[in-house]
C-alpha cells in the first residue's frame, strides 16, 4: 500500500508530501523519501551554489528508469512562497523558481525534479541579470575517452588558469565527465567570458590534439575530450554543484579534489558518498560561494558606509537573535513621506514601507509594500540619509517595542505589536496580507484588526419565521458602473465567477447567480471549510490562481464547466481555486441583508474566522487612490466601491454599489461564426459580438483572438446546436454577414478590448471566455 501523504512544516513552510516509498531510481530501490532526506542534509553545501540563480529541471515523474522531461516555467500548482523571477522568452516571459532554502528544494523533489541546472549568473538585487560571477569549463568523453581521460584534459587546463591567476576547482559531473569551475570577479559579460573559454579550449585542443577536441561536432569526438566552452553562454545552463543525476543509479555532481583526479579508479559518486564527505570535510567548492549570500546582500549591495550613516554591516548574513521580537516604525521623510515599519525575524529587520502609517480603526485599511530586510541596528537609528543616497532623507523613531507573533506565513502576519509607554502606538492587533509579488516590492494591506471593538448586534429577528436557507431566496446583490469615484468601503473586482454558499453546518452548498448548482465543481472548497456550527448564506467569488498567485479567468475556464468527476479532481489539482468573501445574508436562519455593510462585515469576520486556506476573507480599504494603484499592479479587472452604510439588495442593482473598471471587458453575446481560414480551416477564426438594445442585437464587432486549441474546441461543441439560418443582429455589415454562421444568442462570453468606437464597435477585443453564469438578457454595454 502506498504511503499515506504528510502535511509537513519546515522553516515556516507548509508542504504536502506523496508517495515518499515511491521508487525514484530502480537500479537501487532508492525512493522519493530518501531524495527528500538527501537533499535537506546536503542543503548547507547545495544552497550557496544556487543562491540567486533561475533553475532549470529535468523532472522524472514515474522514476530514471521512465521517460523525463525538461522543466523552465515554474508549475501552475507550485506554492505561492516558492520564489520565482520572470525570463523574457521569444514566447513571452517565464518564471524559473529560485531555490532559496530547504523547503524549496523538498518541493523540488516532491514534482520529481531530480536534476537542477543552473547558469553561472545570478539576480542582481533589482531582479535584473548579472555578469557571471565563475566560469565553467565541461569536459565531456566521447566515445572511447572516460573519466581518466577527462582528469587529464582537466589538469592541463588547470595549468593554463592557474597562470592566468585563477584557481579552478573540479567537479565530478555524475554523469560522464568534469567540470572545472573557477570564480570571476563578475566585472565581465556572459558574451565575454565564452569568448574566452572558447579561445582556451582551442588552445589546448592546438596542444593536445590527439585528445582534446572543441568543435561541437559529435564525429569529431571517438576517442577524445569536448571541451564544452558553451556553457558559460548566459542562456544555457549546467548541472548545478550536489545536484543528483537522473541516471541508472542516484550519482551526484560531486566536488573532488585534485588528488582525487590523479587515482586512476576515478569514479562517480552516489549521493550516500557525498554526505559523508562533506560531513567529515566541508563544502569543497566553498571558494565558489557568493560571499554576499544572506538576506542582508540587497540592502549592503544599496548603501555604501562610507556615504550614509545607516549602520552597514560587513557580513550579510544576519545578527543572532537573542530570543525577543521587537518593532521600530520610523517616520521617513524620503521624496514623500511615509513610515516604515520593521518586524525582528531571524535576525534581520523584515520590513515594509506604509504611505499612510498604522491604520487607526479597524475600517481602514493601508497600503504596505515589503523592502528589503534591514540590520538590527536599524532598531534604534534615526538620522539624515544625505542627498542621492538610497532612501535620502530625514529617519526618525515614530514608535518601538516588541510583539506577540500569531502568524507569520509567506502570505500573511498576524501580531500584536506594545509600544514603549510614551509612544503614539500603544498596543495594536495588526494583520499583514500579501496582495501581489514577492520579497522585495511586493504589494501588501496592512489591517487593524477588531481585537477591542464592541460585538456586533444580533441581527434582529423578522416578524414571521425564518426563512429557509435556499439559493433562489439569495440572488446576489449587484454593482453599478460607476462614473466617478467615491470613498467609503472599497474591495477589489476579483477575476472570477459569483457564487452564493450555503452553509448548513456540515457542507458547504455553492449556486451560481443562475441558481446552477455548482458544488461538485469545486470539491477543494466544499468539505470542512471552517465556517462553524451555525448555518448561513455568504456571498464571494471562486477564482482560480495562476503562478503568480493572481486570479485568472481564463485559468478558471478549464474549472468552471466540469461537470465529470474524474476530471474534476484531476483539474483541482492542477488548477487550485480559493472562495473570496464578501457578505452575509443570514446567519443561523435569520435575515442579515438589512444590516448596514459595516456590521455584516464584522458578522463575516467571526464567521470566517477559522477558515481552511481555500475559504479567503480579503481585507477592505477606505482609500480609493491607493486601493486603484494596488489593483493595477495586480493587474485586476477593477474595484467595488460600496457605501458601508448599504443594505444587501437581493437581485438589485444599487447606486451604493459601483464598480471602477480598469482594464476594459464587455460582457457579449456570441450571433455568429466566422468561418477560420489557414491554420484555423474547418475550425472558428472568429466570433461575431452583439449587446442587446430596445431594437434587437446590436453588433459590436469580432473577436478573433485569445483562443487556445481546447477553448475552440469547447466553443464549437457549445454552438453547433445553436446554428440556425437566421441572423441575429439587426445592423450587422455586409462583409461580415457574407459567410456567416449564425448561432442562436444564447450564450454569453466576455472580451477585453483596446477601445470603443463612437457606435460601440470594439477595436482590438480578445476573447477570455464563455459566462455561464450570465443570460444574454444581463448584458449591457459598458459591463
Amino acid at each position: 500500500m502506498p504511503a499515506a501523504p504528510q502535511e509537513v512544516r519546515i522553516d515556516g513552510r507548509r508542504l504536502r508530501l506523496t508517495n515518499l516509498d515511491k521508487v525514484m531510481y530502480p537500479a537501487t530501490g532508492t525512493t522519493k523519501g530518501e531524495v527528500i532526506d538527501y537533499l535537506t542534509r546536503i542543503a548547507p553545501a547545495m544552497l550557496p551554489h544556487l543562491d540567486g540563480r533561475p533553475v532549470t529541471r529535468i523532472r522524472w515523474p514515474d522514476g530514471t528508469g521512465e521517460g523525463s522531461f525538461f522543466a523552465k516555467h515554474l508549475e501552475a500548482g507550485a506554492p505561492s512562497w516558492v520564489a520565482r523571477r520572470p525570463i523574457e522568452h521569444s514566447t513571452g516571459a517565464k518564471d524559473y523558481p529560485l531555490v532559496d532554502g530547504i523547503p524549496a528544494l523538498v518541493y523540488l523533489a516532491q514534482v520529481a525534479s531530480i536534476e537542477l541546472h543552473v547558469p553561472q549568473w545570478r539576480f542582481d538585487p533589482d531582479g535584473a541579470r548579472g555578469n557571471p560571477d565563475r566560469l565553467v569549463l565541461d569536459l565531456d568523453p566521447g566515445p572511447g575517452a572516460g573519466l581518466a581521460e577527462c582528469a587529464e584534459v582537466a589538469r592541463w587546463a588547470r595549468a593554463i588558469l592557474t597562470d592566468l591567476g585563477m584557481d579552478p576547482l573540479p567537479v565530478t559531473s555524475g554523469s560522464k565527465g568534469i567540470h572545472l569551475y573557477a570564480p570571476l570577479d563578475g566585472s565581465r559579460t556572459s558574451e565575454q567570458i565564452s569568448a574566452f573559454a572558447k579561445e582556451l579550449a582551442r588552445a589546448l585542443e592546438a596542444d593536445h590534439p590527439d585528445l582534446v577536441v572543441s568543435q561541437m561536432s559529435k564525429a569529431a569526438r571517438p576517442d577524445k575530450v569536448f571541451l564544452d566552452w558553451s556553457q558559460n553562454n548566459g542562456k544555457k545552463t549546467t548541472i548545478a554543484p550536489y545536484s543528483l543525476r537522473g541516471r541508472e543509479r542516484p550519482t551526484v555532481a560531486a566536488p573532488r579534489t585534485w588528488a582525487e583526479l590523479a587515482d586512476p579508479d576515478l569514479r562517480h559518486l552516489l549521493f550516500d558518498e557525498v554526505l559523508a564527505r562533506v560531513a567529515a570535510d566541508g563544502d569543497l567548492l566553498a571558494p565558489l560561494a557568493p560571499t554576499d549570500a544572506g538576506p542582508l546582500r540587497s540592502y549592503i549591495a544599496k548603501r555604501s558606509a562610507a556615504k550614509t550613516p545607516e549602520p552597514v554591516p560587513d557580513s550579510p548574513a544576519g545578527a543572532a537573535s537573542p530570543g525577543a521580537s521587537r518593532f521600530v516604525i520610523q517616520e521617513h521623510h524620503a521624496r514623500r513621506l511615509h513610515y516604515d515599519l520593521r518586524l525582528e525575524r531571524d535576525g534581520v529587520l523584515v520590513s515594509w514601507a506604509v504611505p499612510r502609517g498604522i491604520p487607526e480603526s479597524a475600517s481602514t485599511n493601508h497600503l504596505a509594500v515589503m523592502t528589503e530586510p534591514h540590520p538590527m541596528e536599524y532598531l534604534d537609528f534615526a538620522g539624515d540619509i544625505p542627498a542621492g543616497e538610497y532612501g535620502a532623507g530625514s529617519m526618525s523613531i515614530w514608535d518601538t517595542g516588541t510583539f506577540e507573533l500569531e502568524k507569520w506565513r509567506d502570505d500573511e502576519v498576524i501580531f500584536t505589536a506594545t509600544g514603549r509607554g510614551d509612544g503614539p502606538l500603544g498596543s495594536v492587533r495588526l494583520a499583514l496580507i500579501r496582495t501581489s509579488g514577492q520579497g522585495e516590492k511586493s504589494q501588501w494591506l496592512l489591517h487593524r484588526m477588531k481585537t477591542d471593538a464592541a460585538t456586533p448586534k444580533t441581527p434582529p429577528a423578522p416578524p414571521s419565521a425564518p426563512r429557509p436557507m435556499l439559493a433562489t431566496n439569495s440572488t446576489p446583490s449587484l454593482a453599478r458602473l460607476a462614473a466617478d469615484r467615491w470613498g467609503g468601503w472599497v474591495e477589489f473586482k476579483w477575476d472570477g465567477v459569483r457564487a452564493l454558499g450555503v452553509w448548513d453546518g456540515a457542507r458547504l452548498h455553492l449556486r451560481a447567480r443562475s441558481g446552477t448548482d455548482i458544488t461538485a465543481r469545486y470539491p477543494e472548497l466544499t468539505a470542512d471549510p471552517g465556517l462553524g456550527s451555525a448555518p448561513c448564506v455568504i456571498d464571494g467569488e471562486i477564482v482560480a490562481l495562476d503562478e503568480r498567485n493572481r486570479p485568472s479567468f481564463p485559468l478558471l475556464q478549464h474549472r468552471m464547466h466540469l461537470t465529470k468527476p474524474a476530471e474534476i479532481q484531476r483539474e483541482a489539482t492542477r488548477i487550485p481555486v480559493q472562495y473570496l468573501l464578501f457578505d452575509v445574508l443570514e446567519v443561523d436562519g435569520t435575515d442579515a441583508s438589512s444590516l448596514p455593510l459595516a456590521q455584516r462585515r464584522e458578522l463575516l469576520e467571526r464567521i470566517a474566522a477559522d477558515t481552511t486556506d481555500t475559504i479567503v476573507l480579503p481585507p477592505v480599504a477606505d482609500d480609493v487612490d491607493d486601493a486603484l494603484a494596488t489593483a493595477e499592479k495586480l493587474g485586476l479587472e477593477g474595484l467595488v466601491v460600496k457605501d458601508p452604510s448599504s443594505p444587501y439588495r437581493r437581485g438589485e442593482r444599487s447606486e451604493q454599489w459601483l464598480k471602477v473598471k480598469l482594464t476594459l471587458m464587455q460582457e457579449v453575446v456570441i450571433g455568429g461564426i466566422r468561418p477560420g481560414k489557414g491554420d484555423r480551416s474547418g475550425a472558428i477564426g472568429s466570433l461575431l459580438m452583439g449587446v442587446p438594445t430596445d431594437n434587437g442585437l446590436h453588433y459590436v464587432g469580432r473577436v478573433g483572438s485569445g483562443f487556445s486549441d481546447a477553448t475552440l474546441a469547447r466553443l464549437d461543441a457549445a454552438l453547433t446546436p445553436l446554428r440556425t439560418e437566421e441572423n441575429p443582429f439587426v445592423d450587422v455589415g455586409r462583409a461580415e454577414a457574407s459567410d456567416a454562421l449564425w448561432v442562436k444568442p444564447e450564450l454569453v462570453g466576455e472580451v477585453e478590448y483596446a477601445e470603443a468606437t463612437p457606435n460601440g464597435t470594439l477595436r482590438h477585443a480578445r476573447w477570455r471566455g464563455l459566462r455561464p453564469d450570465k443570460t444574454p438578457s444581463e448584458v449591457r454595454p459598458g459591463g
